[in-house]
């Protein structure tokens, strides 16, 4: 039985810069959703999963309405092939398993990993072949269908285009790609806050909505274009405009090899998340404190906020002390991206 492997995601720095046409710097991490599927002859999409007691049973043609699906785990996988279907996928029915290893809610893309996973899967059964950027494409199409979240693209992207041992500095309105190899000296940790949130929950709309809202009273195609100056009374434009300096500003000090930067512009995001963009919580904010007090040179939230994981960067001669002092924390790796998996 073919299997396809889909990692999840954690952004180093540049959150809420994607649907800004700004710049992020995400890693796929070691941890990743797997669809083991096969090809049926009845038209229908068919999935398991040990996470949840229903089964979900699908049209291979696309379902109307995704956001409607029960149970309500099928509703991302009805709005991956509603948008696979649009791009020309024949409606070729797959019985799949999923499993994964992505905690749900934990602001490590789960959601974007099920979908690229299950995506090659159908891609595959369906004999519908489409590059990277098509794919996440698709992916990020799939969210809003299914859930109504107007997501960035950068969590599909980075979940098919993981490199081993590099982050990506991903440029959101070209969708160009450049791994950067990540300082072999440091530890990349993650500790899940335990604020599990869905983004249909959340603040995120409202947080873009206002952030196109600025772009538009300057005239702007996004705020990618604003220069601090125009930002500096509005909050939620001044955190978009900063933090595109500091992915620009934080890539430029990997490839040089400068570690020192870092842990303060990981702060510097932080802060900028908690006080501009208010997507901090209190939880979040006490593990960014712990992990400092703990040796880490610098730690921020990483992905929309509200909840979620913290991610810190951490020398590898204090590593013990940080894992023994923060609770939850694991190391992670960067990974190569989503494939299928050899037999």
């Amino acid at each position: 039985m073919p299997a396809f492997r889909a990692p999840g995601r954690v952004n180093l720095i540049g959150d809420h810069t994607d649907y800004n046409d700004g710049f992020v710097l995400p890693l796929a991490v070691d941890l990743e959703c797997r669809v083991d599927a096969e090809e049926r002859g009845d038209g229908v999409v068919r999935l398991t999963s040990s996470a949840f007691p229903e089964p979900v049973e699908l049209p291979a043609g696309g379902t109307p309405e995704p956001a409607s699906v029960e149970p309500r785990w099928g509703r991302l996988p009805a709005g991956v092939v509603a948008a696979l279907a649009r791009r020309g996928r024949p409606p070729v029915g797959i019985e799949a398993e999923v499993t994964s290893t992505v905690p749900v809610g934990g602001g490590l893309s789960s959601s974007a990993a099920f979908a690229v996973a299950l995506a090659l899967a159908l891609c595959d059964a369906g004999g519908l072949e489409l590059e990277p950027v098509e794919v996440a494409r698709a992916c990020q199409e799939a969210e809003l269908l299914a859930t109504g979240v107007p997501c960035g693209i950068m969590d599909q992207l980075s979940s098919l285009c993981g490199r081993r041992d590099a982050a990506l500095l991903i440029d959101c309105r070209s969708l160009e790609v450049e791994p950067v190899p990540l300082p072999r000296e440091l530890a990349l940790v993650v500790a899940d806050s335990g604020v599990q949130r869905a983004l249909a929950e959340t603040g995120y709309a409202e947080r873009r909505a206002a952030c196109e809202a600025a772009a538009a009273r300057l005239g702007l195609p996004a705020l990618r274009d604003a220069t601090p100056e125009q930002v500096a009374d509005d909050p939620r434009a001044r955190h978009v405009v900063s933090e595109t300096g500091r992915v620009l500003d934080f890539a430029e000090a990997l490839r040089r090899g400068e570690v020192d930067p870092l842990g303060r512009l990981l702060l510097e995001s932080h802060a900028s998340l908690r006080d501009d963009f208010e997507v901090s919580t209190p939880e979040l904010d006490a593990l960014v404190d712990a992990f400092v007090a703990a040796g880490a040179l610098g730690a921020r939230l990483t992905g929309a906020g509200f909840g979620g994981s913290v991610i810190a960067l951490v020398p590898a001669a204090r590593l013990d002390a940080v894992l023994a002092s923060v609770p939850a924390a694991r190391v992670v790796h960067a990974v190569d991206g989503a494939a299928r998996v050899a037999p």
